[in-house]
């Protein structure tokens, strides 16, 4: 005679509190005090479908009443209880229609007359042998089910593993108490272990949380919250039940190479009976006298258990958190570990971060690529990352093609040089401009108007401003050539300008500057102090810093027209300037750069090392390189006063400098010895010669340098012949050379 496996006689009283699983089922057994736990028998909840032979059903209201009742008196019932129409706020989607509760060992309160019938009846062996064999049946079936889906799984990675419903199982101790357990997975697993989790799907990825204990939980005295639960032991005891809460089913790992050796079960029963040390020490004998194979065996199945993948178990924004702070390059290896860390590492607001450390301002948006899942994006930022990565590797190694060459200025010196987007305008003492198109190589259109020698430009999109030693600046349309303004009011060269917006400075011989309107052409102010030719000029929107041939460099408030510091300290003239609204960078004909503080005037840092003549300067945030008649380049940080590197060694440049640039991690200079070299802002050290004349050395000189991310013109010629004046432009963007 079969008895139910989840009412047995003697056992009244109290249900106990079980747990509430994802479908909203509160699966409820006896007293805590009546039963513990411990392992299951074969058996499982269908199981009660067929532990009757008497059967009566009566129904009430919403309740549907099941009674069983054996010959011996033996009671059985189930009470499923239905509340229509009733979601559950606290479930994790709001999907729950209803709530099912079984409960057991309340048949006697459900009764007619209020009494109830319990007694004890003991299960067969026979009857306990068989039920195991049909609850092994079920999980081989179930086993086999779930190596199905783990083949579907595999097919893309990172994806949420499917909610599995719990097997409730019970059976009788040797005291004949109720002992009940739940096993996620297989029903042979002896485990005390009861996982209460919640899982919800991110939007790239599986997560896995707690139940939060703060969300209200369903109306009803039924619910059972989890703060009710029975104090399950939690932690696995053995190997085996490790691996059963880790989701690992212990016959996966069976070797199948044949039948079980004799006395094995003989063998693990001794084992279990040592003590702790003695079965460490049993281990290490076992261990050493494997042979390789069989020890690989046990690493393959053990070290997947002590492994854990935390960046899928934390949530989204954490994980992102920990992402941030991997380099690029660890990023990008880390998008290989599976499909979920993919997911993660192609954030678009993650590599929006990276690409701002590294100086990259805009995102690269490209063609439709192949995606790895429905929904997933590849990221804008990160496409803009990999491409300047690419770039760079182009600078630093890439093989350099035959530079585009453009020529033009005759003989003359090219004395000024800009570049933006597609256009180079180059200016040259040949009283003229001539713009040129960087993918066709090809003169565009020559600006003539000048009736001397362009010495300075200045060129924002389309407007360009050039002023020449016919004491005028001219505005000039570069897309149709022609002059918007002329621009009058100096009586000397126009040495010097810069242009901020909608606004320029020009400074001139006449030991003047005017500020001047770019759209009207009209003069704005004009500020007067120096006592000798202004030769350099900044403008930030708001002030104007100017450094001139008496030695002075001045801080000017445009707009009142009032110097408002005089910055004394060089003891010859000043060359070049660098002002970043905080700080003015002086480079003089004395060999020393001065840093001064634009608010107070004061010296902040007197830069030494240089030997002679500072012909040029770039300032980025707090690090300055200057450049040298002395030939060398040296790398500061004006916060400290200090200098991080000296360009110089066997590769320096052999005569002075003429220009320079530098990004965040390359320094590109140029000098009168032929040469453009590339160099590593971070250690100093020479990379390669990106241009080096024939005629170096014996006249060939590379007057003038302007470089964009991709791209680098050269303006280059001679003075006495030897050299033909020209442009260079070589193209570092192999992938797209019309970008």
């Amino acid at each position: 005679m079969k008895q139910d496996m989840l009412t047995r006689g003697g056992n009244t009283g109290t249900p106990l509190p079980g747990r509430r699983d994802s479908m909203g089922v509160s699966l409820l057994g006896s007293t805590p005090s009546s039963s513990t736990l411990s392992s299951s028998s074969n058996s499982s909840i269908s199981s009660i479908s067929s532990s009757s032979s008497g059967e009566e059903r009566r129904k009430g209201g919403g309740e549907e009443f099941i009674g069983r009742e054996e010959e011996e008196g033996e009671v059985v019932s189930i009470s499923i209880v239905t509340i229509a129409e009733e979601s559950c706020p606290s479930e994790p989607f709001g999907t729950v229609g209803g709530h099912v509760e079984v409960t057991a060992n309340e048949s006697a309160a459900r009764e007619r007359d209020g009494q109830s019938k319990t007694s004890h009846s003991t299960q067969t062996e026979e009857e306990g042998v068989r039920n195991g064999e049909e609850g092994r049946k079920e999980d081989d079936e179930k086993e086999q089910g779930d190596e199905g889906e783990e083949e579907e799984e595999a097919e893309e990675m990172g994806e949420d593993e499917s909610d599995r419903s719990a097997l409730l199982e019970e059976e009788t101790d040797e005291e004949g108490r109720n002992q009940v357990f739940v096993s996620d997975e297989n029903p042979e697993t002896p485990s005390a272990l009861l996982n209460i989790k919640m899982k919800r799907k991110l939007d790239h990825g599986p997560d896995i949380r707690p139940f939060p204990s703060g969300k209200k939980h369903c109306k009803g005295s039924t619910y059972l919250s989890p703060s009710s639960f029975v104090p399950f032991q939690t932690t696995p005891t053995t190997f085996g039940d490790l691996r059963a809460a880790n989701g690992h089913s212990a016959q996966r790992r069976r070797v199948t190479s044949g039948p079980p050796p004799s006395g094995l079960q003989d063998w693990l029963h001794t084992f279990q009976a040592w003590s702790g040390p003695e079965r460490l020490l049993a281990l290490d004998e076992l261990i050493d006298s494997c042979e390789s194979n069989q020890v690989k065996h046990m690493m393959q199945v053990i070290e997947p258990q002590f492994q854990r993948d935390f960046i899928s178990l934390l949530p989204k924004e954490l994980a992102l958190y920990v992402l941030t702070f991997l380099e690029p390059r660890d990023l990008m290896q880390a998008a290989q570990t599976c499909s979920y860390w993919r997911i993660l590492a192609e954030d678009n607001l993650l590599w929006r971060e990276k690409c701002r450390e590294e100086g990259i301002e805009e995102p690269l948006v490209v063609k439709r690529r192949k995606t790895l899942k429905p929904g997933f994006l590849h990221s804008p930022w990160k496409s803009a990352y990999v491409q300047q990565h690419k770039i760079e590797s182009n600078w630093r190694t890439g093989d350099i093609t035959s530079p585009k060459v453009l020529k033009g200025h005759d003989d003359h010196v090219i004395t000024c040089l800009q570049f933006c987007g597609d256009l180079i305008v180059s200016g040259s003492d040949d009283n003229t401009l001539k713009v040129w198109s960087a993918l066709t190589s090809k003169c565009l259109r020559t600006l003539v108007g000048h009736t001397g020698g362009v010495w300075s430009s200045q060129m924002s999109g389309n407007i360009v401003i050039s002023g020449s030693t016919d004491r005028t600046l001219k505005v000039w349309d570069a897309e149709t050539g022609d002059c918007l303004h002329t621009l009058y009011g100096h009586t000397s060269t126009v040495r010097c300008i810069h242009l901020h917006d909608k606004q320029v400075v020009s400074g001139s011989r006449d030991a003047t500057l005017r500020l001047w309107d770019v759209d009207s052409g009209e003069c704005l102010h004009v500020l007067t102090g120096h006592v000798a030719a202004v030769r350099c000029v900044q403008y930030d929107g708001r002030r104007v810093v100017s450094g001139g041939y008496d030695f002075m460099v001045k801080v000017w408030d445009p707009e009142t027209e009032t110097c408002l510091h005089t910055l004394q300290g060089h003891t010859n003239r000043v060359y070049s300037l660098q002002f970043d609204g905080a700080y003015v960078v002086s480079g003089s004909l004395d060999t020393s750069i001065r840093v001064w503080d634009v608010v107070t005037g004061g010296c902040v840092h007197t830069l030494t090392g240089h030997q002679s003549l500072t012909s040029g300067m770039e300032l980025k945030n707090n690090i300055l390189v200057s450049g040298n008649a002395d030939s060398t380049v040296r790398v500061w940080d004006i916060r400290t006063g200090q200098c991080l590197h000296t360009l110089q060694g066997p590769h320096k440049h052999q005569s002075a400098v003429t220009c320079l640039q530098f990004s965040r991690s390359l320094v590109v200079s140029s000098s009168d010895d032929g040469t453009v070299k590339l160099w590593s802002l971070a250690t100093g050290e020479w990379i390669r010669d990106l241009v080096a004349l024939q005629s170096g050395g014996s006249g060939g000189v590379v007057w003038r340098i302007r470089a964009s991310n991709t791209r680098l013109v050269a303006a280059v010629g001679s003075r006495n012949g030897t050299e033909e004046t020209k442009l260079m432009v070589l193209d570092f963007d192999l992938t797209d050379n019309h970008k």
